[in-house]
């Protein structure tokens, strides 16, 4: 990992961190709170070098998803997670983001 991207994946883990169980957020959202030189794809290229990494506490990667509650990796285990936190797919695999979405960090005292 470039030297450059551990500052930005470490600010990505931190809002990841801050997504509740049974609720999620898309690549997009993460990236906004996350701040200028950020972008979806990156999000996506933080939570993917997790597989490689050690030093940092597990994160709940599976909460990210994509556009439209869609599940954007291949294979069940992404679903299984979820399914496991309470959230609910439809028929056509997606989540209800006006259920299931997190509104984001509360800035509240």
């Amino acid at each position: 990992m470039a030297p450059s991207s551990e500052g930005l994946f470490q600010r990505v883990y931190d809002v990841v961190f801050q997504i509740p169980r049974g609720q999620v957020a898309t690549y997009g959202q993460v990236a906004r709170i996350v701040g200028p030189a950020c972008d979806a794809r990156r999000v996506g290229w933080a939570l993917a070098s997790l597989g490689n990494r050690k030093d940092v506490p597990p994160v709940p990667w599976q909460r990210v998803v994509g556009s439209g509650g869609r599940i954007r990796l291949p294979g069940n285990e992404q679903r299984a997670l979820l399914e496991r936190e309470g959230i609910v797919f439809d028929e056509r695999g997606r989540i209800d983001m006006e259920w299931f979405g997190w509104e984001g960090p509360s800035h509240a005292p």
